[in-house]
């Protein structure tokens, strides 16, 4: 068996578990809840969930969409974000080799469906989110690097620096950016830049490529400032290209004047 496809089939698991974690993180978040406690519940009834309707995916296919107890309509939107957080986990694993920058950037980019589902929603980045990851991504970049992990520690903190004080000056200048926007960009700034400052580079150009699409299209569609994509989103997509396709597409850009 490839090795890539053994990796992908161990990651499988693992990233279905986190992306119905998350399911969690976005519906509580958000209303300043625990994720932890109480129990999984149908937001139609209150009636706690039985451990076989927590199964990733596999529960909700099964109920047909709804909850054992009343029969309300469970949104898509639950076994979708476990799917495309399982995606993101497993392509990290097909794309890096190495089991520490699987960690790194797996634990990175299954935040990001999350992020971009409640920014796009309530207009926030969570703190509950963003400051346990300005602390554990610092220690577990240093634990990989003790343990002889392939992580550049001095490039990740330029890359820290670099992102998100970046955004930090622009939402001194600007009040279309808000500090999650910012912690969001150092996150995404410290792991990325401990694989190669390009990964950051490359995160910060899509992010401002797609922003300014976004932009437009509000813009054709009538849409005004206030009911426009928050930033969140856009930083959330260039963090997936930057890690996917970060390589590339910086060789393909920087041959572009080579020639």
């Amino acid at each position: 068996m490839n090795d890539w496809l053994l990796r992908a089939i161990v990651a499988l698991p693992f990233g279905l578990a986190v992306g119905s974690f998350m399911t969690v993180a976005v519906h509580r978040l958000p209303r300043k809840e625990s994720v932890f406690r109480p129990r999984s519940r149908c937001p139609g009834c209150g009636a706690e969930l039985r451990n076989r309707d927590n199964v990733p995916v596999v529960s909700w296919v099964l109920l047909r969409g709804r909850c054992h107890s009343c029969g309300a309509p469970i949104s898509p939107e639950y076994p979708l974000t476990e799917l495309a957080t399982a995606g993101l986990v497993v392509g990290t694993a097909v794309v890096y080799p190495d089991p520490w920058l699987i960690v790194a950037v797996a634990a990175l980019l299954s935040m990001m469906p999350a992020v971009a589902l409640i920014d796009i929603r309530h207009h926030i980045i969570p703190n509950k989110l963003m400051y346990p990851s300005l602390i554990g991504f610092p220690l577990l970049l240093l634990v990989a690097r003790i343990l002889g992990g392939p992580v550049d520690l001095p490039r990740a903190a330029i890359g820290f620096l670099a992102f998100g004080g970046g955004l930090f000056l622009i939402a001194l200048i600007s009040r279309g950016m808000g500090m999650g926007d910012v912690k969001l960009a150092a996150v995404i700034g410290l792991v990325l830049g401990s694989i190669g400052l390009r990964f950051v580079g490359v995160a910060a150009a899509a992010a401002i490529v797609a922003g300014g699409l976004g932009a437009i299209v509000a813009l054709l569609i009538g849409r005004d400032r206030k009911s426009a994509i928050p930033f969140g989103p856009y930083l959330a997509l260039g963090a997936v290209v930057a890690a996917m396709w970060g390589d590339w597409l910086a060789d393909r850009y920087i041959s572009s004047f080579l020639r």
